[in-house]
């Protein structure tokens, strides 16, 4: 399933759609303060490790 994201610069609007992996890691990043200090070494690990799957995955 793909969301869209919207960009609005002065008066243009852009739509871009984003993966589910991507949609994931945008919402561990917002968690990411929230894992602090228990989890937050944690959800570091995790977000990286999401990077790099998507820095990895062929388009």
């Amino acid at each position: 399933m793909q969301k869209m994201i919207t960009f609005a610069v002065s008066n243009l609007t852009e739509y871009m759609e984003y993966t589910e992996k991507e949609d994931e890691l945008i919402q561990a990043i917002r968690n990411y303060r929230k894992a602090y200090p228990n989890g937050q070494r944690n959800m570091e690990i995790y977000i990286m490790d999401l990077v790099y799957e998507l820095m990895e995955q062929d388009n």
